[in-house]
């Protein structure tokens, strides 16, 4: 039996839902289509990884974190630089991590990740947000009971210090938090799969940077393994140019694209 593997990022409430959070435009439909897919093929689905973004309100991307010379926090979506921090435009609402910070944002500048964005609150542990998309909830659950079999469900963002948007690791891993570290368990994974079919959320960020992380560690000869799902996934409102890049750089490393009709096992 050919090792289908299939990987969805972050599919949760506070993405795919219309009145999340941090709702991404198209995302409650790429759910709806990715559970009709996993229940059309899920007798030939080998096994079922699923990240979730996992954060507590105090967070480095949050604007709870940050404050300005009149200890107002910043508007979601601000974008914070080594200047910012540098010049006092922004500062640590607790002084005690205030020179982390500036090593912090230090080390984004030269990692070829984004800037520190502001984003809003979500994906709070324990709340509604968190949960899984209940449309796909359902599916996977579907799948476990007929299939006997258990879907892997990978945590990510709980340090609070750190951006995590890769599922395989931090933006500026922790030495003293494993969970920042590069997932090799996953990769190693991945690696033994014969088809990996990408789904999730949104295109332009989380779902890129794991993809270009796991083809990064993988051996090239991999990445033609790797089937973009294009209907079921969609980039973050302002910045579908970051999609639309990171689909070009990886079909030109080898990635496949299909939609979750078309793509027959």
């Amino acid at each position: 039996m050919e090792k289908i593997h299939l990987l969805i990022i972050d599919p949760q409430r506070d993405f795919c839902d219309t009145d999340g959070a941090l709702a991404v435009p198209g995302a409650d439909q790429d759910m709806v289509r990715l559970a009709g897919m996993i229940r059309r093929i899920e007798d030939k689905l080998w096994d079922i990884h699923c990240t979730l973004d996992t954060h507590h309100l105090f967070d480095i991307s949050h604007p709870i974190f940050w404050v300005d010379m009149n200890r107002n926090h910043p508007a979601p979506f601000t974008i914070i630089s080594r200047a910012d921090v540098e010049n006092g435009t922004w500062r640590t609402t607790n002084p005690q991590y205030q020179q982390y910070v500036l090593t912090y944002v230090s080390r984004l500048e030269t990692n070829n990740r984004y800037p520190l964005c502001i984003w809003p609150p979500h994906c709070l542990i324990g709340s509604k947000g968190h949960n899984v998309v209940p449309v796909l909830a359902d599916a996977l659950m579907k799948w476990e009971e007929n299939q006997v079999g258990m879907a892997d469900y990978v945590t990510k963002g709980s340090n609070y210090k750190t951006e995590h948007y890769s599922a395989v690791q931090a933006d500026v891993p922790d030495p003293s938090d494993p969970s920042t570290m590069l997932n090799n368990r996953l990769i190693t994974t991945l690696e033994e799969a014969d088809t990996i079919l990408l789904a999730g959320e949104a295109l332009s960020h989380c779902l890129r940077f794991t993809v270009e992380d796991i083809a990064d560690t993988f051996d090239e000869s991999h990445i033609r393994k790797m089937v973009l799902l294009a209907d079921c996934a969609s980039s973050v409102a302002g910045f579908e140019q970051q999609g639309e890049d990171f689909v070009n750089g990886m079909t030109a490393r080898g990635m496949r694209i299909s939609s979750s009709v078309d793509y027959q096992p």
